[in-house]
């Protein structure tokens, strides 16, 4: 998949927030892929031995977005 640009992505987001699914679905690996990078990063700061996954944040980060969707 190739790389969006900001005007992009922003376009995806705003036709995400008008309801446009599709705009969903193209976001969502982009928004996945941003969320692992980022609990990556902050986890490497842990202390050794932490039992914390990236894909345990990366999962409530995820709920949280669908759910904060859904409010609006």
């Amino acid at each position: 998949m190739r790389s969006l640009s900001t005007a992009e992505i922003t376009r995806l987001l705003r036709g995400w927030s008008e309801g446009d699914q599709s705009a969903q679905e193209k976001l969502w690996p982009i928004i996945f892929k941003e969320l692992r990078r980022l609990a990556r990063r902050h986890l490497a700061k842990e202390r050794p031995g932490h039992t914390l996954q990236s894909g345990a944040l990366v999962n409530e980060a995820y709920v949280r977005l669908v759910e904060w969707n859904n409010t609006r």
